[in-house]
């Protein structure tokens, strides 16, 4: 199996290492991954300036640009041959609810996914990315049960969140829908030393809800949540009432 493994919080992060050791007993792993942090990105392409790539020592291939930038670089240009699947993450943080439109992981694995090819976005709901250190068992297990299959489904990433337990106190694997998120007090507004306003978005106070097979309260009972997510954000429900409102210009 020929893997590609790339992330949003850069090619030296814990998660990522952590995410291509547990691979490589899977597969060949190839990394592609930013060459800087790259939170939030979501499925931004970098169009208005150049794209660099280098190789490191380690073989991997670092660009200065976002996740989705590493991973159509990677099948078009950078890797001898098409992977068999790609793999985003570990990401340091979670990626649960509402998350998954902003998120770089979750991103690059859905730009995969709209190139045919199966992906997975993994996520550490822990805040400090040391303590992905010891999950290499766990995420090899992960991916084994996702990927050791003989068909893998169409149009669908699967959006994976670990519990901030000890690996050994993970209590298994639930299989969830998206929950919802809401931020409270999230902008912070100061002055710079010369005395200009400016605003921080980011942090503040986070309230979840959602049904009981909900991806947060999976990780609230120590389980590693996995998400199927697709590509069509068409609201099928609805589509019957809205044509019965019978729009025309």
């Amino acid at each position: 199996m020929k893997i590609l493994c790339t992330n949003d919080d850069g090619y030296l992060a814990t998660g990522l290492s952590v995410l291509s050791r547990a691979a490589s007993e899977l597969g060949s792993v190839t990394v592609v991954a930013p060459d800087r942090e790259q939170s939030a990105t979501s499925h931004a392409l970098t169009l208005h300036h150049p794209l660099r790539a280098r190789r490191t020592p380690d073989g991997a291939f670092v660009v200065d640009g976002t996740p989705t930038d590493c991973v159509i670089l990677a099948l078009n240009e950078l890797l001898p041959e098409r992977p068999d699947v790609v793999l985003s993450g570990v990401n340091h943080g979670p990626n649960m609810g509402e998350d998954v439109l902003y998120s770089g992981t979750v991103a690059a694995a859905m730009e995969a996914t709209v190139l045919g090819i199966p992906a997975v976005a993994l996520s550490y709901v822990g805040s400090a990315g040391e303590e992905l250190e010891g999950w290499e068992p766990v995420v090899r297990r992960v991916l084994e049960s996702l990927l050791g299959r003989d068909r893998f489904p169409a149009d669908t990433l699967f959006n994976v969140n670990l519990p901030a337990v000890a690996p050994d106190e993970v209590r298994g694997m639930r299989v969830t829908k998206l929950g919802r998120r809401r931020y409270a007090d999230s902008i912070t507004r100061a002055h710079d030393p010369s005395g200009r306003e400016y605003y921080w978005i980011g942090g503040g106070d986070v309230t979840w809800r959602g049904p009981a097979d909900s991806d947060f309260q999976a990780i609230r009972e120590g389980f590693v949540s996995v998400t199927p997510l697709h590509l069509d954000l068409t609201n099928y429900q609805l589509l019957e009432e809205i044509r019965a409102w019978n729009l025309a210009l």
